[in-house]
């Protein structure tokens, strides 16, 4: 059995005061190694806070978070920011790369926010940005990169810093159906491997073949959880 990655229990979150919003209504989640897990459900339904919670961007207001062996909700927040740094990659639906850094330049900013030499950052964003095929678009900038390829830089800054837990927030909703396969086909190829997680938040059905475990939520809960063909949870 593979060892888990992730691990939810009971979790909740409640924005505001007066007239509380309930995000998240109790929800439990194992997520192993090695797997591409698709979060689906309709907008509003909890997805990208729970996104949130288990990148350690959001505490939770109650229940358990586990990611990587660490208990996030009993961090403080400078811990959590290491955290981020060291152990989670984030792909995000409008790339937020920087204009005025080129490709190789905009994959490297998370070695260059740890401390890691110019030099030195800059040879491992080349080689991540070579194996998603951008060898001869290094020195671009992203106004002169196409939509896939503003993608592909964004997919090699999440990676460069050789995270075990990689999140996308709905990277192809902005996409048609080539490219958000594509994008798809990118992430399973270059982001999954036995040491690390992949969590795709999405609501987009044309790449639900793409995960290995398929995770739907509604109204802040859980409802069901599949793999391809067979109905692990409900």
């Amino acid at each position: 059995m593979a060892e888990v990655a992730v691990r939810c229990r009971q979790v909740t979150k409640v924005f505001g005061d007066g007239e509380p919003v309930h995000a998240l209504r109790g929800v439990n989640l194992e997520v192993p190694f090695g797997e591409l897990a698709l979060l689906i459900g309709p907008s509003g339904c909890g997805k990208t806070t729970l996104l949130c919670i288990l990148a350690g961007l959001l505490y939770p207001t109650t229940g358990e978070v586990e990611v990587l062996g660490h208990r996030l909700e009993t961090l403080s927040a400078n811990e959590l920011v290491r955290f981020r740094m060291r152990e989670v990659g984030f792909v995000f639906q409008q790339y937020n790369l920087l204009p005025t850094l080129t490709a190789v330049e905009n994959a490297a900013v998370p070695l260059l926010v740890q401390g890691i030499r110019r030099k030195e950052a800059l040879r491992r964003a080349a080689e991540i940005l070579q194996q998603l095929g951008m060898a001869d678009r290094m020195r671009a900038y992203p106004h002169q990169l196409s939509g896939g390829q503003q993608q592909r830089v964004a997919i090699a800054r999440a990676l460069v810093h050789n995270p075990r837990f990689l999140v996308c927030d709905e990277p192809t909703a902005a996409l048609d159906a080539e490219s958000g396969r594509r994008t798809m086909e990118l992430i399973r190829q270059i982001a999954v491997r036995p040491d690390r997680a992949v969590i795709v938040v999405t609501h987009d059905a044309r790449v639900l073949d793409f995960g290995n475990r398929l995770i739907y939520m509604n109204d802040g809960m859980i409802v069901r959880e599949e793999m391809p063909n067979k109905k692990i949870a409900s």
